[in-house]
Formats: C-alpha cells, structure tokens, sequence
C-alpha cells in the first residue's frame, strides 16, 4: 500500500509539475522573437518602434523581418507588431536595444523603457547602444554579406568593449546609471557609412536625465574605461608626437603602444568649498609602432615623459569636456560620497554641476616594457 501510494503521488507531481510549466509556453512555429528593437522620433514628435526579427525557412531569401509602427508605449506596441507579424510577438530576448538621435535630445527617454525593468519575464542583458543619424536606415540595411543586424550590432560592441573603444551598457547599467544619483549614463555609439556599412564610432555621453551631451571617438572612450578602471591589458593608443615632421601625405610624427598594465587611482578630498580629485595613472606598454627615426634602444627613457605628457594632456582634456557638459560619465561622485559624504550630501541632487566647479589633478607614470625586435 506504502508502495502504491507513493506512485500516486509521483505521478500527481509529474502531472502538476509538467503543466505548470507548459502553463506560459508557445510553440516555436508560432512566435516571433524580436532580437532587435529601436525607438526614436518621427517629425511630428511621435514616437516610432522598429524591430527586427529573424525568419527560420528555406524559402525566403530575406532571413528577417522589419517591422516599424507609431506607437504609445512598449507594451501597447505588442498589438501593432501582432498585426504585421507572422507569430505572436515575444519580446524577451532582445540582444540590442537602438536609440535614435532625435530620442536623445529629450530628456526621460529612459522611462520608455519600463516594461523591460517592470516584466519579469524580458532579459535586461540587452545592450542599449545610440545610433548616430536615422533609425531607419540601419534597420532597414540588411546587407547580404553579413549576419543578422542583431547578432551584427551585439558582437561589435562585444569586441569593441574588449578593446575599451566604446562602453558596453546593459540594460540594467543604463537603469543604474540613470537612477544614480553618482554617474551620468554612457552608451555605445554607432552609425551607418556611405548607406551600406555599419560602423561602432565610440561612445555616447548622456545627461543626468538622458539627453544627449558629447560623444567620445575611439581614443577618448579608450580614456574613459581607463578612468573607470575598467581598460584592459592590449588596449592600444596612437600619439603625434611633438616636434616631429610629416612626410607628404603619411603622418611620420606617430608613435603606437599597446598597454600592458593600467593602474588608476582616484583620491577624493574637499578643500576651499570645492571637490578636490587626485588622479594618478600608472601605464607599462610596449611600443608597438614608431613612424619617425629614433634610437628608442637608447633613448627610451628620454621618451617616456613625453608620452605620459600627452597621456596626462588628453585625459586633462576629457575632464573639462565632461565639466563644460555638466556630466559625470566617470562616476567622480561615487568616490566624493564614500570619502566626502558629509559635503557630498549637499549637492547629490546637483551633482554634475557641483563637479563642474571641482578641481582635478592628474599624474601620468608611463613606463616602456618592450620596443619589439626590430631596432
């Protein structure tokens, strides 16, 4: 009897277990999965979505389907994209969320997003990349020669981020970031060239409340990950260096290295009503190209002040920009509240702006490890 109801028991389980889980299901054949989507404005101000969804057949040439309607809200917009799409749309698996240029020039854009953060269901691994020029045009492109745009656009911020060239921001950073009273959000940039290719362009800075500020190029944004620690060994940068002549048309005033130790470290303080921040960077690289005639066997030494002159120059720069646009793509108000909390309290609702009047004071230590085999 023991026997006999334990079997039961099992089988009532399977049972329940088996159709609860099969309760939220849908058979493959009949969804589609959005893998891209993007949001922007038309010239009316309305808001506009556009998706992109792979189609699995053998007879269709074209492997997805582009779908773009006006819409209200993200989850109202489900009705729309049933209309137009051969399954019910499940749109929880986006691998990248586009944002276009004129959605970014007004403030709580971010707010549209909700449903992703709201759903449990939806991933928010998405990477929330802006698009320099118009929406449309990228996610219509769809050139043969290369894969799907979403799996496209993912692997390029992948491999751009592994080389510090642009931010890497998730959907849930961009929540962080944006919620944080501490940073201001960062986001990938990129843009379509010559209406056929796309290209990763660097990095979008956005405001306390999500408009768009500046843009970084490859270099700066290389600067930025290095500020917040979070460039890796192998990222290479490229200087002009000073005093040196161009030949024709070539730039043979060059010098490439690629680091292969980054230390940062950011000291807070509070000194005459302002916030103070020592930065010192610490860089061991190998020169990886020199376009102009030196014995760097025998005078590296006499070399290495002069790139960390122009390492400490650029970051210098960088500063002020992110100071001119009230932004703080770094997080400097991270470090001014674990080590100034009691000042910091004060204008941690005006936090960009308080930072805008702080003062930095940046050291650069560079160090060159190898000049490769060649003399």
């Amino acid at each position: 009897m023991k026997f006999r109801l334990l079997l039961t028991l099992s089988a009532v389980t399977l049972i329940c277990v088996t159709t609860s889980s099969c309760y939220d299901q849908l058979n493959l054949e009949n969804a589609s999965t959005p893998l891209a989507f993007g949001m922007d404005l038309n010239e009316d101000n309305q808001l506009e979505l556009y998706t992109s969804t792979p189609i699995f057949s053998k007879n269709i040439r074209k492997k997805s389907l582009e779908i773009n309607a006006t819409i209200r809200t993200l989850r109202q917009s489900k009705a729309v994209q049933n209309a137009q799409s051969p399954g019910s749309t499940q749109g929880r698996n986006f691998q990248v969320i586009l944002v276009g240029k004129r959605l970014l020039q007004h403030e709580g854009w971010i707010q549209m997003l909700d449903v992703i953060f709201r759903d449990a269901r939806n991933t928010v691994t998405d990477r929330v990349v802006a698009v320099d020029g118009a929406l449309s045009e990228i996610m219509f492109l769809n050139p043969e020669d290369q894969p799907l745009l979403p799996v496209l656009l993912r692997g390029m911020i992948t491999t751009s981020s592994d080389n510090a060239e642009t931010v890497s921001t998730t959907a849930q950073e961009l929540h962080r970031q944006y919620f944080e009273k501490g940073i201001t959000p960062s986001i990938s940039q990129v843009k379509v060239k010559d209406h056929k290719r796309i290209l990763v362009t660097g990095t979008t800075l956005l405001t306390r409340k999500g408009r768009y500020a500046a843009s970084l190029g490859y270099q700066e944004s290389i600067l930025l990950n290095t500020l917040q620690k979070k460039a890796k060994s192998g990222v290479s940068l490229t200087y002009s260096i000073p005093g040196k002549s161009k030949t024709g048309p070539f730039d043979t005033d060059t010098l490439s290295f690629t680091a292969q130790k980054i230390a940062t470290k950011i000291k807070t303080s509070y000194q005459q009503s302002r916030f103070q921040f020592d930065i010192k960077l610490k860089i061991a690289a190998d020169l990886t190209e020199v376009m102009f005639p030196y014995n760097v066997l025998r005078d590296n030494k006499q070399l290495e002040p002069i790139i960390a002159g122009l390492l400490k120059s650029q970051i210098e720069k960088l500063l002020k920009k992110f100071q001119r646009h009230n932004i703080d793509p770094v997080g400097f108000g991270l470090y001014a509240r674990a080590y100034q909390y009691r000042e910091y309290k004060k204008v941690q609702d005006r936090w960009a702006e308080a930072l805008s009047d702080a003062v930095f004071h940046v050291s650069v230590e560079f160090d060159i490890n190898a000049i490769g085999p060649v003399k």
